[in-house]
C-alpha cells in the first residue's frame, strides 16, 4: 500500500536539496573544456558526469543508508533489488546536450519503493526550472503547482525520432514536430507543462532516464506507458524499458502507439536482456 505523501516529504526535500547542489557542481563544467569519453552504445560520459554522481552518493546515501542506489554512471550493485527504497540517479541527464553547450540538461533524481517511484525531482539548473512530486501529493514547478497549458487550435507538438515521424504520418496524423530535448526526462515532464503534447522514446530507456519524470507526469494525470507492458516498472534486475510515449491527449493514443510497436516492437517472451535492441 502507498503511504501516505507526508511519508515521503522529507524523501524529496533531500532530492530538491542535493539536485540544486548538483546543479552548481555541474554547471562548473558547462560550456568548458570537459573531458568526455564513450562508453556502451556509444554514450557519451564526461569528468562532470562522474564528479556529481560522486557527490549525490555520498550525500543522499550518507542521509538514507539503508536506501538502496542505482545510477547511470555507477556499477550496478544486485543488493539494490533487496532494498524496499532505492535512489534511482542521473547525474546528468541530456550529456550530449551539456557537451554542447544546450542549456536543457537536467538532475534527474528518485525515490523508488516497491517498484514504484514516491519522491522525484527532474532540475534544469540552467533555465532555473525544478519539476518535482511525491506520490499522491501533486506535481510542482518551481515550488508551484504544474497547471497543464493547452495550446487551443494548433497541431500536436511531438518531437519523435525519425522513423517515428514516418510512421505516424504514413497513419495520417497530424501534428507538428516539436523540440528534440536532449534530456528525455527534460522532454517528458513538458508534455505535464502543455508545452510538449506528446513525448517518446524508443527501446532502451533505462531506469534512471524515466523515473522521477514518471512520477511527475503521473501526479499530472498524464498517460505515460511503455506502450507494450503499460505504466513501467522500477527497481527490477533488467532496468531497461521498451518503446515508452507520454501523451497529454488522449486521442493521439492509438496512432502514437502504433508507430512506436511498428517501428521497435516488443520484447517476446524469450528475449534476453543482450538481445534487447537500442535502435
Amino acid at each position: 500500500m502507498t503511504l501516505p505523501p507526508s511519508i515521503y516529504s522529507d524523501d524529496l526535500e533531500l532530492l530538491r536539496s542535493s539536485a540544486v547542489a548538483a546543479g552548481i557542481i555541474a554547471s562548473g563544467f558547462f560550456r568548458r573544456d570537459v573531458k568526455s569519453w564513450t562508453k556502451d552504445h556509444d554514450s557519451p560520459v564526461s569528468e562532470a558526469d562522474i564528479l556529481v554522481d560522486r557527490y549525490l552518493a555520498a550525500s543522499l546515501l550518507a542521509a538514507r543508508p539503508s536506501y538502496g542506489w542505482l545510477s547511470e554512471e555507477t556499477a550496478d550493485n544486485p543488493s539494490r533489488l533487496d532494498c524496499e527504497r532505492v535512489f534511482v540517479v542521473d547525474p546528468i541527464d541530456g550529456t550530449r546536450g551539456f557537451l554542447r553547450g544546450e542549456d536543457s540538461w537536467t538532475v534527474s533524481l528518485a525515490v523508488v519503493e516497491n517498484g514504484v517511484p514516491v519522491a522525484g525531482v527532474v532540475y534544469a539548473p540552467v533555465r532555473d526550472e525544478m519539476y518535482d512530486a511525491i506520490k499522491g501529493g501533486g506535481a510542482r514547478l518551481n515550488g508551484k503547482p504544474i497547471v497543464r497549458s493547452r495550446r487551443a487550435g494548433a497541431p500536436p507538438l511531438i518531437p519523435a525520432p525519425g522513423a517515428v515521424h514516418q510512421e505516424m504520418q504514413s497513419a495520417g496524423l497530424h501534428y507538428s514536430r516539436g523540440p528534440m530535448y536532449p534530456s528525455l526526462a527534460y522532454r517528458l515532464v513538458q508534455v505535464a507543462t502543455g508545452k510538449l503534447d506528446a513525448a517518446v522514446s524508443r527501446r532502451g530507456s533505462q531506469d534512471w532516464d524515466i523515473a522521477a519524470a514518471a512520477l511527475i507526469l503521473d501526479e499530472t494525470g498524464i498517460g505515460f506507458a511503455d506502450v507494450c507492458s503499460g505504466f513501467p516498472q522500477f527497481n527490477k534486475r533488467d532496468t531497461r524499458h521498451g518503446a515508452l510515449a507520454a501523451l497529454g491527449d488522449m486521442s493521439l493514443k492509438p496512432l502514437v502507439h502504433a508507430a512506436l510497436i511498428k517501428v521497435y516492437g516488443c520484447p517476446s517472451e524469450t528475449e534476453t536482456p543482450q538481445q534487447t535492441t537500442l535502435t
